[in-house]
């Protein structure tokens, strides 16, 4: 599974830098709720994708040996999500609840986004 570890490294690469960008922008704008939101969003969503990465790895090396296969962790992801509503909830001063609920998918568009391209450039 070499490539979906280059996915998963090259998917990281661009939403470290989204998280770049939403510093930038709680540090020079009047927006510091919506970018702070959307920051913890898009850290829990790459925490929920590098352990979606790690379970798929297992499960490919599950069904190859031929054991049981285990969840892909579904659980987790809607925790991860439940703790970041609890910290906006706790905060509203701080945190906007949909720019959290945006930063959420992050990791979904990215996976999107870079799907396209790398098709595109397949087919060149």
């Amino acid at each position: 599974m070499p490539e979906l570890h280059q996915m998963f490294n090259r998917q990281r690469k661009y939403i470290l830098y989204l998280l770049a960008i939403y510093v930038l922008g709680w540090g020079f704008t009047d927006h510091q709720s919506v970018f702070l939101g959307l920051a913890l969003g898009t850290a829990l969503s790459l925490y929920m994708h590098w352990g979606m990465t790690k379970r798929v790895t297992k499960f490919g090396d599950a069904v190859v040996a031929g054991k049981k296969v285990r969840s892909l962790g579904t659980t987790s992801r809607m925790a991860a999500a439940a703790l970041g509503v609890i910290i906006v909830t706790r905060f509203p001063e701080m945190f906007h609840l949909l720019s959290l609920i945006i930063g959420l998918m992050t990791a979904y568009i990215v996976i999107m986004i870079d799907y396209f391209f790398s098709s595109f450039k397949t087919n060149k």
